[in-house]
């Protein structure tokens, strides 16, 4: 079966995934304004591939912050790098769920799961000399952390 989308009028011809047209995925397209739409006459909500990384593309994308006198240099601007949690396991979701207790409700899909964790990944405050300091003094000293914890010393937090 091929995929479910409408795109610029024309039906898309790819292969259909496991992926699946969901009112996130219309809220989105919507949102974002993108010109495609569900095939009405097909039996199935199934898109490809290409639409759905796309779709998470477009989704996952952030807008520069300027600052308040819409000035473009570059110390005003603060790019958030955009982890793409989508790609992982949903084993390792589970675990990350779980190491910090976020609370969801039972039976989320990967998605869901995937944008739950995202979201409280996005909001982690970083103290990012500190964590840049750190790391290169354990790649100079050539320890890891598993090192700290063998030594039987005080343990990092």
């Amino acid at each position: 079966q091929s995929c479910c989308l409408i795109e610029d009028g024309e039906r898309c011809v790819r292969p259909a995934g496991n992926a699946s047209f969901s009112k996130r995925v219309q809220k989105s397209i919507s949102q974002k304004k993108l010109k495609l739409d569900i095939d009405k006459s097909v039996r199935h909500l199934y898109i490809c591939d290409f639409h759905k990384n796309f779709i998470q593309s477009v989704r996952n994308k952030r807008k520069r912050k300027t600052s308040d006198d819409g000035g473009d240099s570059p110390e005003h601007d603060t790019d958030i790098p955009e982890v793409d949690l989508f790609q992982l396991q949903v084993n390792t979701l589970r675990r990350y769920k779980r190491h910090y207790k976020l609370q969801t409700r039972p039976g989320f899909n990967k998605a869901q799961l995937a944008e739950t964790v995202s979201r409280h990944f996005r909001n982690i405050p970083v103290n990012e000399k500190e964590t840049l300091a750190y790391f290169i003094y354990m790649v100079k000293s050539n320890k890891s952390r598993l090192d700290q914890k063998s030594e039987g010393g005080k343990q990092l937090e």
